[in-house]
């Protein structure tokens, strides 16, 4: 019969905790950007970079490779991962309150009683054995403040669910820009090498015509300016080169396995794909770092809830049935049963205006994330707006930096040509020559503007970070 009035007094209990919560209604707020973005995309009603998977954008599997070694080996996605089970951990805990917590103990004791204060006058010894299980202090849910943090608690929860897509996506990003930029830096390397060895073959031909008498000193003191600055260029690039290494193996986590390194020309590397843009409110709501700041706006507005529940009545509950008996023997006999209940309300009357400032205060913490909410959507936009001008005339500018590379290249030869039959004067065939090493440099930093353009869109438009 106890056993019934427990369970009884639960079900009680739980049903009269299963109400509505005084949060208020949730509604997202507007965007504050305009519907379509500055710069017209063709793509502009289709897909959305957030569906794209990574593996549909980054299509060379050594660039694949090293992206699939960092999901797993980052140190700073193993903290975000560490993040989400400590959410985790803290909402299982704040969940658990809309539940009684039941307990059961087991006391014995005995004591003795002096004559002198028997009420027989002679010594007494008594004993009392009690076995009990119950809940004590469980509150009841009438107005919501418990659901109110535990749907806080939820929201903070999916927060960090968001942050840990958010650094997945920023570090696949990261890899590839460093991945890409090693093949780049490579490249420049090699033709910084190429240049070297063909202003030191100068060198020693213009030497060899000074002995000669055909050549000036200023001839050769030219001819060894460019070599040695040449040989400058040379040790920049190396050091360039280890960096980029170094920075791609902090990145991966671990060493990269040398068939996934890049190839040594940028065009060798496989392609990428072109992320669609999409319309902004489709991007920019799916985006990880501004879903985890609407979850944090959503947890604040819960927040609310529990501070108005803070002025109306307090009520828990305490109940346990057990066995008591006088002996150990008699403890699961016949008519050793025992219950109780005890429900408590509190009213809240004075409080010295602390309710009051509670409310106030969950109220201004929700509108301060609404303006980071829209902060954060500013600053995706503005980021998705950036990548697409740069997209508009990025293959343009390659085009043309190629084409300015091959006048170069013809216009050195035909200097040196003329050189060789005495037509120019070896300033001007130095002047060609440097052109033409800035000029391969040149495409290869337009050629890695536009590689890198695609990741950074891919970045901003918050792409998927599935496989």
């Amino acid at each position: 019969m106890a056993f019934k009035t427990l369970v009884a007094a639960l079900m009680a209990a739980t049903a009269l905790g299963g109400c509505a919560t005084m949060a208020p209604r949730y509604e997202r707020p507007a965007l504050p950007v305009a519907q379509n973005w500055p710069t017209s995309t063709q793509d502009a009603t289709g897909a959305s970079g957030a569906d794209v998977a990574w593996r549909d954008v980054f299509q060379d599997a050594r660039l694949q490779g090293v992206i699939a070694l960092a999901l797993q080996q980052n140190r700073d996605l193993r903290v975000a991962v560490a993040d989400i089970e400590r959410a985790r951990a803290a909402y299982g805990v704040q969940r658990a309150d809309l539940l009684p917590s039941i307990e059961a103990t087991a006391l014995g004791g005995r004591g003795r009683t002096p004559a002198s204060l028997s009420q027989t006058g002679q010594a007494e010894t008594s004993a009392q054995y009690r076995v009990t299980a119950g809940f004590t202090a469980y509150e009841l849910d009438l107005f919501g403040r418990i659901r109110s943090l535990n749907e806080a608690a939820r929201q903070s929860y999916l927060a960090t669910e968001e942050d840990r897509r958010a650094v997945q996506v920023s570090l696949i990003g990261e890899v590839a820009n460093a991945w890409l930029t090693l093949a780049a830096d490579q490249e420049l390397l090699a033709i910084t090498d190429d240049t070297l060895a063909t202003r030191d073959a100068a060198l020693q031909l213009t030497d060899r015509r000074f002995q000669a008498g055909a050549a000036s000193e200023l001839d050769l003191r030219q001819a060894q300016t460019l070599a040695e600055q040449a040989r400058s260029d040379a040790a920049v690039a190396k050091a360039r080169v280890d960096q980029d290494r170094n920075a791609l193996r902090l990145l991966a986590g671990a060493e990269i396995p040398s068939h996934l390194l890049p190839p040594h020309r940028l065009a060798e590397a496989g392609a990428l794909a072109n992320v669609p843009a999409g319309l902004p409110s489709d991007v920019l709501t799916r985006r990880p770092d501004v879903a985890a700041a609407e979850r944090r706006l959503q947890a604040q507005n819960a927040n609310i809830g529990a501070a108005r529940a803070a002025f109306f009545p307090h009520i828990s509950l305490t109940a346990a049935v057990g066995t008591l008996s006088p002996a150990l023997s008699g403890l699961f006999g016949a008519g050793s049963g025992t219950w109780s209940f005890a429900p408590q309300i509190g009213l809240p009357i004075f409080a010295g205006g602390a309710n009051v400032a509670n409310l106030r205060g969950a109220q201004a913490s929700r509108d301060a994330y609404v303006a980071q909410y829209e902060k954060a959507v500013q600053i995706a936009f503005r980021e998705v707006a950036d990548a697409l001008a740069v997209r508009a005339t990025a293959e343009d500018r390659v085009a043309a930096q190629t084409r300015l590379v091959e006048a170069a290249s013809a216009a050195q030869r035909l200097t040196q040509a003329r050189y060789d039959r005495g037509v120019d004067s070896y300033l001007e065939l130095l002047d060609a020559q440097r052109t033409l090493y800035a000029a391969r440099q040149s495409l290869v930093a337009a050629q890695l503007a536009l590689v890198a353009n695609r990741v950074e869109l891919y970045r901003a438009l918050g792409g998927g970070g599935r496989s």
